[in-house]
């Protein structure tokens, strides 16, 4: 026997185009309790951000697919050819704007090409580290976002005066904007204080402040 007829009989033996049915509705099975972890996790751990219930079910339904898939191309070489040729010339054009949608995104596809090669060990313990993993460091206290805080005054002669209060009630602060129009003037601060109440309080006080406003938010921490 040559050397091509080796590779060529170690081929054919890794696609014997042999499909168990009891196998695949064990990976079916594997799979979807795993789609349906990945689920509830997603909802919980985008309880802060903006939440997307098509997105969430796209992740659930997506890695049931590449399960099938897998299974698909492990029963002839044609097939697994012909899919590799049509997967490729798909394009998806929908950006994805969170990381975290990111990481669920190839989770799911991870969860589906391991239970389709039938390491339902494997899938089962990536879930659980990469959950162990998004939750301890989720715990893990980082720097407040600093506040915004909106000023409101009858001319630009009172920003001197924000200013001095700013210096006495906060630990940093920088305006981020300022409009000016003929008879008032709008301000922007991003300030950092333990003493939020005696800040607004004590700008809302200024001679000529119409209104001030203080913004709490949960966008990205600058050091």
């Amino acid at each position: 026997m040559g050397f091509r007829d080796v590779i060529k009989q170690t081929v054919l033996e890794l696609y014997n185009g042999e499909v168990d049915v009891k196998q695949i509705l064990v990976v079916m099975g594997v799979t979807l309790l795993l789609s349906f972890y990945l689920f509830v996790l997603y909802r919980i751990v985008t309880r802060k951000t903006f939440y997307s219930k098509s997105f969430n079910l796209s992740l659930a339904v997506l890695a049931v697919i590449t399960a099938g898939i897998i299974i698909t191309i492990q029963t002839s070489i044609v097939i697994s050819l012909g899919m590799v040729g049509a997967l490729s010339i798909v394009r998806f054009r929908t950006a994805v704007k969170e990381p975290m949608d990111l990481i669920f995104l190839f989770w799911s596809i991870s969860v589906g090409i391991i239970c389709g090669a039938g390491l339902f060990e494997v899938a089962i313990i990536v879930s659980a580290a990469a959950t162990l993993v998004i939750f301890v460091l989720d715990q893990i206290p980082l720097a407040r976002a600093p506040l915004i805080l909106v000023v409101n005054a009858d001319k630009y002669e009172c920003k001197a005066k924000v200013d001095m209060v700013l210096k006495e009630t906060c630990k940093y602060f920088r305006v981020k904007s300022r409009n000016m129009s003929e008879n008032h003037v709008d301000m922007v601060y991003e300030i950092r204080t333990a003493k939020e109440d005696e800040c607004l309080t004590a700008v809302r006080t200024i001679d000529g402040v119409r209104a001030v406003s203080m913004i709490d938010h949960d966008g990205e921490t600058t050091f």
